[in-house]
């Protein structure tokens, strides 16, 4: 029996007579005289049903090879009238199959019913109003994206796979992924927020309120993360000390206060402000919603040596530590219980003068371990190894994509320049998808497996190569009307009404990034092992080597700054596994799960501990120039501080960016702040979250927190998400881990 493969992927007998219809639809539209007999129309039906007899596995024939071959024996038989109808229906059908998928899918989105919008964000509440409004426009957007902006065999790749075009949702837009937004800037020079003018701020509470409300602002004109530094903020510390002086002063001559009293009153009341400035940023942060229907996703960099020697670095000083300290504490949840909140992402840089003991800020180093134990966070930026990697110490755009340091991009004072600067968009390669696809070419062809690899892989880069390029060009002429706040009132730029952004986008001033994943299943397809093993290491090595290679060759050709990024998969690894099993089937430890391993790490069922693990990953890093985080799984360590002080020498010494991952969860049915795990649901057979207290498993009557692509996510996962989650292993076994390393 001939089978065919259908549009949903089924299988099913080959039907002539549905194939012998539509030629007769298309044949009665034009005169007699232009016509095919019925043999003609037969002779059509009988060569597909011989070819599709003869076709197997992936040459399977499917509807449009079909129609592609009903045209080509249309045209064979010279009835060129008819082909030329043939066709025109056959494209107006596939017109209405798109627009009733765009509807169906609003449809969905709106009733909730959704999995894939349901599950798409951890971060995301896909039920209430804005964010279900922000879906919509998305959906319409792809619908756009793939019809109109990209060519069809690239929508294809994507859909199959192959490669992975984010943020389609937003490709229509004329917005880019992440930024560091230049808070300095906007707070010593003023800003304009909606139409009003924003001065400089003359107290810490009015620079801390202000922050936040550009962050927001700047959230919904841009579709990414953003980082902001926490130095930007202290030189306000001051501004509301000298402020505090003169009330002091005044309070004296009226005799409310003695003298002596000064400066114990300034010290409190300046105390007051900070706590609460940071209460504001804190709180805010997590309760505002922008237009994309989430909390800005925002990372806080803290970084001492970012501040000037002397009263403004002691002020620094003072707002971390007042930071740490509130994030330890956490959020009230709607039950009035401290839960884990997902954002600011806090990063805290290790440095000479905080990460030994008899440092001078090794207090705050103490402090970062013990709100790490229990919140999850800051993570942790290496100073050493980043000044050995790149050659300077900064923040990443929200949750890891680095900007490139750039020689030709620097500040007045001559410094390399980092805050104003973003990041176009992204594009990743499916590196599981090239080594099954090389496997199986070598199978079929008697050839060699590494040299299909390398054939394939410059074949899919390129692909990626071309999604960048438009997305690139969707940005040129882009107005700087679109974004004021980002364009002209010194987010990222100071440009004039109605001047391009265009000069943003090449030099090196912005990115775009070659994203990758799956890195170890394409090692363990390819050579069998692990990337984690000596003899499978060069290979994967290798691999990230072409990828930058491919990176310079297209920035020296177009002067865009293309860096290779970590992807931080989080609805993609279940996506593309899918894909994997449909287009391979299921290769144990390559496809056997609904999950891929995130860039470069070791995969998360490999038992490995945290400093092999962290050594080895940051050779890793240093060829992710464009983005990279590597992490390490820890039991509860809250009372074993001393093992997380462990870990953060350890990444002080041997990698540029790293985090520890533990859990942070509580049940609003019984009060359990333990650990809630997964368990398979004996009806629907999905992994479901279960309070091992009480068994409840609603998910709106709990708390959940875990890491997710560098984030803390805690409105859920799909369920390749969840199960990567679930085959998390501890990198540090039990908390009784060596409390000193041989540094």
């Amino acid at each position: 029996m001939c089978m065919i493969r259908k549009r949903n992927g089924a299988e099913v007998p080959f039907d002539g007579e549905k194939v012998a219809n539509a030629v007769k639809k298309a044949n009665a539209t034009v005169d007699a005289i232009y016509q095919l007999s019925d043999a003609q129309i037969r002779a059509i039906v009988e060569s597909i049903a011989k070819e599709a007899k003869e076709a197997k596995g992936e040459d399977t024939l499917d509807v449009e090879k079909i129609q592609d071959r009903v045209i080509k024996g249309i045209m064979e038989m010279r009835c060129y009238e008819v082909a030329i109808n043939y066709a025109t229906y056959r494209n107006n059908h596939e017109l209405l199959r798109m627009y009733k998928k765009t509807d169906n899918t609003i449809m969905e989105i709106i009733n909730g019913v959704n999995e894939e919008a349901n599950d798409e964000n951890s971060n995301k509440n896909a039920h209430i109003n804005s964010t279900q409004r922000d879906y919509m426009a998305g959906e319409v957007s792809k619908d756009l994206t793939d019809r109109l902006m990209l060519p069809p065999e690239l929508v294809q790749a994507h859909k199959d796979g192959l490669i992975h075009i984010h943020d389609r949702d937003y490709f229509a837009m004329r917005e880019h992924n992440c930024d560091l937004i230049n808070l300095e800037d906007m707070l010593q020079n003023g800003t304009v927020i909606t139409g009003t003018m924003i001065e400089k701020p003359k107290s810490f509470r009015t620079a801390a309120n202000v922050a936040t409300q550009i962050v927001a602002q700047v959230a919904s004109n841009q579709y990414g993360g953003q980082s902001f530094s926490l130095a930007h903020l202290a030189p306000f510390v001051d501004v509301s000390r000298q402020k505090l002086h003169k009330k002091a002063e005044k309070f004296v001559s009226e005799g409310i206060i003695n003298p002596e009293k000064v400066d114990d009153f300034v010290k409190e009341r300046l105390s007051e402000e900070v706590k609460d400035g940071i209460q504001t940023i804190q709180y805010q942060l997590v309760t505002l919603m922008t237009c994309n229907g989430q909390t800005p996703f925002v990372t806080m960099y803290m970084y001492l040596d970012e501040a000037p020697e002397g009263q403004t670095r002691e002020d620094l000083a003072m707002l971390i530590e007042e930071v740490l300290r509130q994030r330890i504490q956490g959020i009230k949840n709607e039950k009035g219980v401290y839960i884990t909140p997902a954002f600011p992402k806090i990063i805290y840089v290790l440095d000479e003068d905080n990460i030994h003991k008899d440092s001078k800020y090794y207090y705050l180093t103490e402090l970062a371990a013990k709100c790490t134990a229990k919140r999850m966070v800051p993570d942790y930026i290496s100073a050493k190894v980043m000044r050995e990697v790149k050659g300077d110490v900064y923040t990443c755009m929200g949750c890891r994509s680095f900007l490139t340091v750039e020689d030709s991009v620097r500040n007045p004072d001559g410094s390399h320049k980092f805050y104003g600067r973003f990041n176009q968009g992204v594009c990743s390669v499916n590196l599981v998808d090239v080594a099954c696809s090389a496997v199986k070419a070598s199978e079929e062809n008697g050839t060699d497996r590494f040299d299909e690899f390398w054939k394939i892989f410059d074949e899919r880069l390129e692909m990626c190569h071309r999604a960048l390029q438009i997305r690139h060009k969707r940005l040129l002429g882009t107005k700087s009307d679109v974004a004021p706040i980002l364009w002209q009132y010194g987010a990222l730029a100071r440009l004039k009404k109605g001047e391009t952004i265009d000069k943003l986008l090449y030099g090196g001033y912005s990115t775009i990034s070659l994203g990758y994943g799956g890195l170890y299943e394409c090692c363990l397809e390819m050579t069998g092992k692990s990337h984690t093993d000596p003899k499978a290491k060069p290979f994967a090595l290798a691999v990230m080597q072409h990828m930058n290679d491919k990176c310079k060759e297209w920035r020296d050709a177009e002067n865009i700054a293309y860096s290779v990024y970590g992807t931080p998969m989080e609805s993609t690894t279940y996506t593309f596994a899918k894909g994997l099993q449909k287009r391979f089937g299921v290769i144990p430890g390559v496809t056997d799960h609904d999950y891929i391993t995130n860039s470069y790490h070791v995969n998360v069922r490999e038992n490995i501990n945290a400093f092999d693990k962290l050594g080895f990953e940051s050779e890793f890093q240093k060829l992710s120039p464009g983005g990279a985080i590597s992490y390490v799984e820890v039991p509860n360590l809250q009372s074993n501080i001393s093992a997380v002080l462990s870990i953060m020498k350890f990444i002080y010494e041997n990698i540029m960016y790293a985090e520890l991952n533990t859990k942070s969860d509580y049940c609003m049915k019984c009060g359990y702040d333990g650990e809630i795990r997964t368990v398979r649901d004996e009806k629907t057979h999905k992994l479901v979250w279960e309070c091992p207290n009480c068994g409840n498993r609603n998910q709106d009557m709990m708390s959940v927190a875990r890491r997710t692509c560098g984030y803390i996510g805690s409105q859920y996962w799909n369920q390749g998400r969840t199960e990567e989650i679930r085959d998390r292993v501890l990198h540090v076994a039990t908390p009784e881990i060596a409390t000193s390393i041989d540094m």
